[in-house]
């Protein structure tokens, strides 16, 4: 099939069906639109699934991460450790509890926090560790949570890619307190929304009492909260996609193992030993001219993204806070060479090896023209 005739492959694919559909007829029907039955039947769902005591809805991954440090205490002139290599939120909600980020450099090896550098950045200050299981690989979350216990730090799993990732046997976000997104393009949707897991009682119940403008009894405030509910309408979506989110999930990983096995002239994603990677993104390291890379892809009809362009101790905002001056250099080193490729379930077997044989194309072409030259594997 020719380029012409090829319909676009997009980087991702929301899957909503006609069973999503009938679930929000049903809710709107019921009248009962705000957090209710369903709400609270996805998250006895999605505790199962994680394999948590608790699991509470609300509103998006952003809120997720800012009612769960809520939850943990943490608050003006506290400090937590999280990633540079990440989506903004996951330092803005930080921020939106009063606390300071503080930027630590993560592993080369899969763009994860690195444990050494969290325990060198521990002050008397450190409230929290936050880190991001990116791209959907596991972060090294068995030792961040004994560094946390050794020091009496909370552990805060910004999992908002990482839905059915496992590390060493047991899935993330029951190591700490998970925060996930269901964002459209995350492995599983609600359309928009969040969902926090944990197995502490008081943490849980303090979850709750913070999503819903701190009150546990009506109309009594005790803490500060705001509104960060999720509507019945959104977990209505996230209850019919549990039924099919580790099918996906297995479809993602074959399309990488795929894709990992035919690709050959750039360097594809590393999987840790003893993790489960969910392949949010498929991202491969281009280590010439990454735009001209992209370019040859839209022209091919092959739809790619780079997550993230800008590390965010890097970001204008951060800079104006002076929030910038942290020493990562693989952090910034991985914003300038990584490039995410379609990996989602919506993929047949024809497609992914056409985006194989079009990426090894366009590697062997560059490294023809010599932008290459000197950067062999």
């Amino acid at each position: 099939m020719t380029t012409i005739e090829r319909q676009h492959i997009p980087v991702a694919k929301p899957l909503i069906g006609e069973a999503e559909k009938r679930a929000v007829m049903e809710v709107l029907d019921s009248g009962h639109l705000a957090q209710g039955p369903r709400t609270e039947a996805f998250e006895q769902s999605f505790a199962a699934y994680i394999g948590t005591k608790h699991a509470i809805g609300v509103n998006s991954g952003t809120a997720a991460l800012i009612v769960a440090l809520q939850a943990h205490g943490v608050g003006p002139g506290d400090e937590v450790i999280t990633t540079p290599f990440s989506f903004i939120a996951t330092a803005t909600s930080i921020l939106a509890c009063g606390a300071t980020p503080v930027f630590v450099d993560v592993d080369p090896f899969d763009f994860n926090l690195d444990p050494g550098k969290v325990e060198e950045a521990i002050t008397e200050n450190t409230k929290a560790v936050m880190p991001v299981h990116i791209f959907g690989h596991p972060a090294r979350i068995l030792e961040l949570q004994q560094l946390c216990d050794e020091n009496g730090l909370a552990l805060v799993e910004d999992a908002a890619q990482a839905h059915g990732a496992e590390h060493l046997g047991r899935r993330v976000g029951s190591y700490g307190t998970g925060c996930f997104s269901f964002y459209p393009t995350k492995n599983m949707t609600t359309g928009e929304g969040g969902i926090i897991t944990t197995n502490d009682d008081e943490v849980a119940r303090m979850c709750r009492i913070i999503r819903s403008h701190g009150q546990e009894q009506r109309y009594k405030h005790d803490y500060f909260g705001l509104n960060w509910r999720m509507q019945d309408l959104n977990a209505a979506i996230g209850l019919v996609q549990m039924d099919y989110i580790e099918d996906w999930n297995v479809a993602r990983i074959a399309n990488a193992e795929k894709l990992s096995s035919l690709i050959r002239s750039v360097e594809t994603p590393r999987v840790r030993e003893g993790d489960r990677h969910v392949f949010h993104q498929f991202t491969i390291r281009v280590p010439g001219d990454r735009d001209a890379f992209q370019a040859k892809l839209q022209e091919a009809g092959i739809g790619s993204a780079v997550h993230y362009p800008i590390p965010i101790h890097r970001q204008p905002i951060m800079e104006k806070m002076g929030l910038s001056d942290f020493d990562c250099p693989v952090a910034e080193a991985a914003s300038e060479r990584v490039l995410s490729l379609p990996v989602h379930p919506s993929l047949g077997p024809e497609d992914v090896e056409y985006i194989a044989s079009v990426v090894n194309r366009i590697g062997c072409d560059v490294w023809l023209e010599g932008t290459f030259a000197g950067q062999r594997r």
